[in-house]
């Protein structure tokens, strides 16, 4: 991997002083990264300098599975651990950035497709935290986070990402955290920086489909063979990906970054849609 040329790549999609906030498909791996200072997070430090600010953060992640759509809508939403077996420094994490309850309130009622439900429960789990602390290490921008319904097809979630594509123009930077290939049960050790033949093969099937805005495709990913439903064994990281796309525009920039596949069967492939620059 070339760190410096995949950063200076990234950073010239990046749209600058723009009207509309870019949206970002982020593949969030181990949540070791949340606190490591390697060619992941960097990138992710980098969006937080080169990308506008936001007035806040809606994070759809793959660790808040549920019945129904909820939008966290407390003042204070708490830094959730969920994870097992990592060092007692990730645990110690606290990541105290604001919520915003008009905000869930004003992204609730722009969905009509469907009920979305404020949530007083939930908080920012560690396909949030881990990635957003390092765009905005002070944790002065609001961070909300978008469930998904675990209940309803891929098409749903596309659908439904359309519905929020007005926040865009509101100050709101929409992040999506999963993973494109994403396997536990195929992960091997003994290969921390590639992936087995079928993991890069449905990333670059991925990729492809992609940069040539083919979303159908990405939607009925499970017509796109073997290889890729061994990639998706359990759909939660890769629906991310739909919300990313549906908030595509057609005149949005595609960007590539952290093009890489680790431990045989997860990809950090991540995707940058941003405005031109005028």
């Amino acid at each position: 991997m070339d760190t410096l040329q995949d950063l200076r790549r990234f950073k010239d999609a990046l749209p600058g002083n723009s009207a509309k906030l870019p949206v970002i498909f982020v593949g969030h791996g181990s949540p070791m990264n949340g606190i490591e200072n390697n060619f992941f997070s960097d990138s992710w430090k980098a969006l937080g300098v080169e990308a506008p600010v936001p007035k806040a953060v809606i994070v759809i992640s793959a660790h808040w599975f549920t019945p129904g759509t909820r939008i966290t809508a407390m003042d204070h939403p708490e830094t959730i651990h969920d994870f097992g077996g990592f060092p007692k420094a990730l645990f110690d994490v606290q990541y105290p950035a604001p919520g915003d309850p008009a905000l869930a309130k004003e992204t609730a009622s722009l969905v009509h497709s469907a009920e979305v439900v404020t949530d007083h429960e939930w908080g920012l789990d560690h396909g949030a935290w881990t990635v957003v602390r390092h765009m905005y290490p002070d944790a002065k921008i609001p961070v909300l986070q978008l469930s998904i319904d675990y209940t309803k097809p891929p098409s749903y979630h596309y659908e439904l990402a359309k519905e929020l594509g007005a926040l865009r123009k509101r100050g709101v930077l929409i992040l999506a955290s999963g993973n494109m290939v994403h396997n536990l049960r195929a992960v091997n050790w003994n290969m921390p920086h590639t992936g087995y033949d079928w993991a890069i093969e449905s990333n670059e099937v991925f990729k492809k489909h992609l940069l040539n805005k083919n979303h159908r495709a990405l939607i009925d990913y499970q017509n796109l063979g073997a290889g890729v439903r061994m990639s998706i064994p359990t759909p939660e990281h890769y629906l991310p990906l739909l919300y990313a796309i549906g908030l595509q525009e057609n005149s949005d920039i595609t960007t590539l970054f952290n093009d890489n596949a680790l431990m045989g069967s997860i990809s950090m492939t991540s995707v940058l849609f941003s405005t031109p620059a005028a």
